[in-house]
């Protein structure tokens, strides 16, 4: 397709998207489009200290659609500055910067919020070490081939782009292997796994006293009894049945530029302000519907019980459930108002993804110290119903009779797993019968759901653990 056919083929689709949904949504478009790109290109680039023409690359390859535009698309990244400016055939510009400690957040023009990041405490892991400092290669040939397999790329598209696989088997590695240019230090994009941690925190919160799951949420906005938003509950908000009409963020593509979620990430510097002006769309608790802004309106909350300050937030994030987990490199980014963008901005290396969903696997608890309340690992993986996915407070489950559930157990996952999943490719997968935890990181295509392989890897992995089990008279 020549170049000027490609320029007619994106002013079509962008004046169709016009007509269908109404100009102003329609111009957030390439505001969406390039937002997403700076925020990933700023952060790999100066947390995550990835090559950018490599990330820009196989970002837009996993991203469906994007071929309509990626070509059009023009990034500046400034080393000195440390920011990243993306614009679309000049259609849309973006803005991401820098800050040492803070990570990178999307500026709008107006600048972001001050935020003084919290220091270094020096405050001792409860979780026992998982490994040194080498990398652990895998402990049986079975184990080896799984993950020769999960770095194997296919003869053909959609490729798996494997960054990261760590495997750990009753709190200690057992496997891990990365892609050139990554290490056990290296940290990684969570996406949405980091509302997985969000979940955690409003657990710490919970056990603390401060947040209940029942009765009306604490969200200033809706404190008059006769706005329906009144009765949201904060378990609404972690199962996504709250009901504000916000869209869908349940894939991540061409098409979901269009909805409001996406002008909240990419538009908007206080996105949690934004999601709770937005009406309801349906009564709360009675539909569910997967979206970014119920995760971050649970994060401004954690700020507010934690302090009100942004570095009150991530100090709060630090004490409770890093420090004791020994996540030493994980980075929480904010929004422009200073607030946690607990959606989907989490980087931290895949090792410490291990630690975190090790502390699921030890119900909530790190050496001798609770983070999480009693019972809120059953909780969180008890499904919502409605959810075909399978999805529960903050983590994707097996339980129930869901499609998703059911698709996963057909493919040889057992029925207790639960697990943090991030779009185009990220898992922190526990499963209890089998002391394991399995994290997965890269860039791969939501959409056939094996694309990335990951259905495989857990397979072969519990397989390989059943057979060394067998081997050593284990039942």
């Amino acid at each position: 397709m020549t170049r000027r056919r490609k320029i007619v083929l994106l002013t079509t689709t962008i004046a169709a998207a016009g007509i269908a949904l109404g100009a102003a949504r329609a111009r957030d478009v390439p505001k969406v489009a390039t937002g997403f790109v700076a925020d990933i290109l700023c952060s790999e680039t100066f947390v995550s200290n990835l090559d950018p023409r490599r990330n820009f690359a196989e970002t837009s390859d996993a991203m469906p659609g994007t071929s309509l535009f990626s070509w059009a698309m023009d990034y500046r990244i400034d080393r000195v500055r440390k920011d990243v400016t993306v614009t679309l055939f000049g259609l849309g510009r973006s803005h991401a910067v820098y800050r040492d400690g803070l990570g990178c957040t999307l500026e709008h023009g107006a600048g972001v919020t001050v935020v003084e990041p919290p220091a270094d405490g020096g405050q001792p892991a409860l979780l026992p070490e998982i490994a040194g400092p080498a990398i652990v290669p895998p402990q049986s040939p079975s184990l080896a081939a799984a993950l020769d397999r999960a770095f194997t790329e296919p003869a053909q598209p959609p490729y798996r782009r494997t960054r990261a696989i760590v495997v750990m088997k009753a709190g200690r590695i057992i496997a891990e292997r990365y892609a050139d240019g990554i290490g056990p230090e290296t940290p990684l994009l969570g996406f949405s796994m980091t509302k997985s941690v969000i979940s955690a925190l409003i657990g710490v919160l919970v056990r603390q006293g401060k947040l209940r799951l029942d009765g009306p949420a604490p969200v200033a906005a809706w404190q008059n009894p006769d706005d329906p938003r009144h009765a949201i509950t904060v378990d609404q908000l972690l199962r996504h049945t709250a009901g504000l009409a916000l869209g869908s963020s349940l894939q991540a593509s061409l098409g979901s530029a269009f909805e409001p979620v996406n002008r909240m990430k990419f538009v908007e510097t206080d996105m949690a302000a934004y999601a709770e002006t937005i009406p309801l769309e349906t009564a709360p608790g009675t539909a569910w519907n997967y979206h970014d802004g119920n995760t971050l309106i649970l994060s401004h909350l954690i700020r507010v019980a934690a302090g009100g300050n942004p570095a009150d937030a991530l100090r709060f994030a630090r004490r409770e459930l890093f420090g004791p987990l020994g996540m030493r490199h994980a980075v929480l980014q904010l929004d422009g108002s200073g607030t946690i963008e607990g959606s989907s901005e989490m980087l931290a290396p895949a090792r410490d993804w291990a630690r975190f969903g090790q502390l699921y696997l030890n119900d909530g608890v790190a050496g001798s110290k609770r983070i999480l309340p009693q019972g809120w690992v059953s909780y969180t993986a008890m499904p919502t119903p409605n959810a075909w996915v399978g999805i529960g407070a903050g983590f994707w489950t097996n339980q129930g009779d869901s499609f998703g559930a059911k698709l996963r157990v057909e493919h040889g996952w057992p029925r207790d797993a639960f697990f943090a999943k991030g779009t185009i490719g990220q898992y922190t997968i526990v499963i209890p019968s089998e002391k394991l935890v399995i994290v997965r990181m890269g860039r791969s295509p939501n959409w056939p759901p094996e694309a990335d392989g990951v259905f495989d890897l857990v397979r072969e992995v519990v397989a390989a653990m059943r057979e060394k089990g067998k081997l050593a008279g284990v039942d």
